[in-house]
C-alpha cells in the first residue's frame, strides 16, 4: 500500500512540475520554439504540438496565425508518423519567437484547465503510449484534425473542436494517460463531423 502512495505522490509532482515549468518557460517574451524543443526533451512533440494547436482551440482572435500554426503542427505530426526519436524543425519556424498571442492570452487562458486535467489525469496503460508504433497512430490522427481545423471554413469557429482534440491528445501523451488520449480522439472526431454536417447543410441551402 505504501508503494502505491509512494508511486502516486511521485506522480502528481511530476504533473505540477509540468505546468509549472510550462508557465516559467512560455513567460520569456523572447522563447523561441528551438529554445523550447530543448528545454521539454523527450515531450517536445506532444508539447509542441498543443502549443501549436492552442490558439485554434480558444475563442481568441488570432488575426489568422491559426493557419501558420497548423502547417507546423503538420510538420510535426509527420514526424510523430515516421516515429522519429527527436524533433526537427525548419530554421525559420525554430527560430520564430512566440507572439503575444502565446504569452499574453493563449498560454495564461490554457494554464487553469491545464492543471486541471494535471489533477485528474493517471498514468493509465501509458506503456502502450510509449511504443513507436502508438506515436505512429496519434501521429496519424493528429494530421487529420489539425487538416480538419485548418480546412474549416475561416471565422466560422469550426476548427475549435478539432484543435481541442489535438491538444487533449497532446496532454493525454504528456501525462501518459490512455483515458485522455481517447477523449481528445472523441472531441477531435466529433469536431470533424460538425464541420460536414454544416458543410452539406451550407451546400444544400446554397
Amino acid at each position: 500500500m505504501s508503494d502505491r502512495t509512494d508511486e502516486s505522490s511521485d506522480q502528481s509532482d511530476d504533473t505540477t512540475e509540468f505546468s509549472d515549468e510550462l508557465e516559467s518557460l512560455l513567460g520569456d517574451d523572447e522563447l523561441t520554439l528551438g529554445e523550447l524543443t530543448r528545454a521539454i526533451g523527450e515531450r517536445s512533440f506532444a508539447v509542441v504540438l498543443m502549443i501549436l494547436m492552442l490558439p485554434a482551440a480558444l475563442p481568441l482572435p488570432t488575426g489568422g496565425v491559426t493557419h501558420v500554426l497548423e502547417i507546423a503542427a503538420v510538420l510535426v505530426a509527420a514526424q510523430m508518423i515516421a516515429t522519429r526519436r527527436e524533433l526537427w524543425l525548419p530554421r525559420w519556424l525554430r527560430d520564430r519567437k512566440l507572439s503575444a498571442t502565446f504569452t499574453k492570452k493563449a498560454i495564461p487562458a490554457a494554464l487553469k484547465p491545464v492543471r486541471w486535467f494535471e489533477r485528474f489525469s493517471r498514468r493509465r496503460l501509458g506503456v502502450l503510449l510509449d511504443t513507436r508504433g502508438a506515436l505512429a497512430v496519434l501521429g496519424l490522427v493528429s494530421l487529420v484534425l489539425v487538416a480538419a481545423a485548418f480546412l474549416a471554413p475561416p471565422f466560422s469557429g469550426l476548427d475549435t473542436l478539432p484543435a481541442l482534440g489535438v491538444v487533449l491528445l497532446s496532454l493525454g501523451l504528456i501525462f501518459s494517460d490512455v483515458v485522455l488520449v481517447g477523449f481528445g480522439v472523441v472531441v477531435g472526431a466529433a469536431g470533424i463531423a460538425l464541420v460536414i454536417l454544416l458543410g452539406r447543410l451550407a451546400w444544400s441551402f446554397l
